[in-house]
């Protein structure tokens, strides 16, 4: 089970990484089999998100990771915000953690003042989801590494919890992993890091609550994963008027790039605050140009297809 694997690869890393990094059996069970164990456990859980574990590339890491990605936000750990359990092997330490991408933080601030952001950024993000990170430690973790990238991620810790490989609680450790992945959501769904006054101003409302829901559809609709599967099943032709981008303005691109826009048919509007959010690919969708994209939004029910295409006094 999870527990066991991380629990493993903790008290046996130090050990692991004074072989060969090349074709390195232990490696491979980090990079393999513990994500496998991973996404059985996220088979109880109603959480679409994808799994990755580190022992470095090319060299051994300082700190191997196992990590937690919603693809809205990020899927992987160098950008973004995202659930991981970072690994000190130095006393076979695990710490759950609600953490940041440290490589895009030090790409565009340096490595000082990089760390300087994920710390604001960890304050803030602990604030926006006060319900669960008070269920949590929010002091700072030791990760056995003055390496860059452990600064990083010691830095960019909001709040978790550490467990001892030798003596780990499995009962705190599953209702601890159930409780953080419940976290990241919330604050998903929250709007994430981006700050409340600027989710208003792109919005364009003077309501929090609203403005979250219409940047978290727009997340949703501006996925990867989301875009691409929604427009090769349901079509490059818009849902209202027939436009076709190929047809009407010669488009030849390719797939992802159509001039069209995916849209979240399913309501985010009447989603209550912090709930769980699932969506289906491609039922929950809609494909419309611009303009309809626009126009569906000015309805009272947005997923009502035939009420938009009632308006429309043409038809390409």
């Amino acid at each position: 089970m999870l527990h066991d694997d991380l629990a493993k690869l903790a008290i046996e890393y130090t050990y692991a990484r004074a072989k060969s990094f090349a074709s390195n059996e232990f490696g491979n069970f980090v990079r393999h089999d513990i994500p496998i164990s991973a996404k059985e456990q996220l088979l109880f859980l109603p959480y679409d998100l994808k799994v990755k574990a580190s022992v470095g590339a090319g060299n051994w890491a300082a700190v191997p990771w196992l990590g937690f990605f919603d693809p809205l936000i990020t899927e992987s750990a160098r950008k973004g915000f995202y659930v991981v359990y970072l690994i000190n092997a130095q006393t076979a330490e695990i710490t759950l953690s609600l953490n940041q991408g440290t490589t895009a933080a030090y790409q565009s601030f340096g490595e000082k003042a990089g760390r300087d952001y994920l710390r604001r950024n960890a304050v803030e993000m602990s604030a926006r989801v006060p319900e669960f990170a008070e269920q949590f430690r929010t002091d700072a973790i030791d990760l056995g590494s003055e390496d860059s990238l452990p600064l990083g991620y010691m830095a960019g810790h909001a709040f978790g919890r550490t467990y001892h490989a030798r003596n780990l609680d499995k009962e705190l450790f599953y209702k601890d992993f159930g409780k953080m992945l419940a976290a990241y959501e919330t604050l998903v769904d929250k709007g994430g890091t981006t700050p409340d006054d600027v989710m208003m101003e792109e919005a364009g409302s003077n309501d929090v609550f609203e403005s979250r829901k219409l940047i978290l559809a727009r997340r949703i609709e501006r996925a990867p994963n989301v875009r691409g599967p929604v427009l090769q099943k349901r079509g490059a032709i818009c849902e209202g008027c027939r436009l076709d981008p190929q047809k009407q303005y010669n488009f030849n691109g390719p797939l992802k790039n159509t001039p069209l826009d995916v849209h979240h048919a399913k309501p985010i509007s009447g989603l209550a605050e912090g709930e769980t959010r699932r969506y289906r690919v491609p039922n929950d969708f809609l494909v419309l140009c611009p303009t309809c994209h626009r126009m569906i939004h000015k309805q009272k029910d947005p997923s009502d297809l035939e009420e938009l295409r009632r308006c429309l006094s043409f038809r390409h």
